[in-house]
């Protein structure tokens, strides 16, 4: 679960700066990368609402599992 919560995690900063980006200078970083309204593009908006969800979802339902989960890594090294 440690992977997909790092994944998660670099999906939905790409995500933020990518909104950053359309709101101070009306520039979309993954139209420009990957084609306006491509399949890669909604692609990846898809799997950013999904690590959205799944943070969402980890807050609201476990956030101490995830939190115990880092927190051994942490102690372990």
């Amino acid at each position: 679960m440690k992977v997909l919560d790092i994944i998660v995690t670099i999906l939905l900063v790409v995500g933020g700066l990518n909104w950053g980006l359309v709101g101070f200078f009306n520039f979309n970083l993954i139209n420009m990368l990957f084609g306006e309204a491509s399949a890669l593009s909604r692609l990846i908006y898809a799997l950013v609402g999904l690590g959205a969800l799944y943070e969402i979802g980890g807050f609201a339902f476990g956030f101490k599992a995830i939190q115990n989960r880092w927190c051994e890594t942490a102690v372990k090294h």
